[in-house]
């Protein structure tokens, strides 16, 4: 059994409405949530540090999410994925979170806007997947990543728990 110093300080799942649409953006939120507050505080040179051979860092791994929001639900193009798994050397920890934590509420604007599910997600110069394939898939992608980063941050300070 873990001692009380190394005890996982977990925050359970959320508890979300009825409806198909409240759950996925329940969870989505969590999970955005659980990995903002990974990156946040971690200390420089530490947050940079990649814990892998490809270069996976826990800093990246935010800043990575940031371009997938955009790209998801606001049309943004990518032209270089492998580099958004890089934040620039003068980004600062705080800078990413905020970055991050603004796309998130400028993409939850465009997903209060979504009545139906089966509508696609609006986007400037088209249209894009199914408002539920979006947020299926940024559930999926963010977990994924969130769990990296429980990962790395463990391995940085020992820290664990969502």
């Amino acid at each position: 059994m873990p001692t009380a110093a190394r005890r996982r300080r977990d925050t359970p799942p959320p508890r979300t409405g009825n409806s198909e649409a409240d759950t996925l953006r329940g969870f989505l939120d969590y999970l955005r949530t659980s990995i903002a507050a990974k990156v946040d505080n971690t200390a420089e040179p530490a947050v940079r540090t990649p814990g892998v051979p490809f270069g996976t860092n826990l800093l990246g791994l935010l800043h990575h999410l940031t371009y997938v929001e955009r790209a998801m639900f606001l049309g943004e193009r990518v032209g270089d994925w492998p580099a958004t798994f890089h934040a620039a050397p003068s980004a600062s920890v705080k800078d990413v979170v905020a970055e991050y934590r603004a796309t998130v509420g400028r993409v939850n604007e465009v997903l209060d806007a979504c009545a139906e599910l089966d509508a696609p997600v609006p986007r400037p110069g088209g249209q894009g997947p199914s408002v539920r394939w979006a947020l299926a898939h940024m559930v999926e992608e963010t977990a994924r990543h969130a769990g990296h980063a429980d990962i790395l941050r463990e391995l940085i300070d020992g820290g664990t728990g969502r």
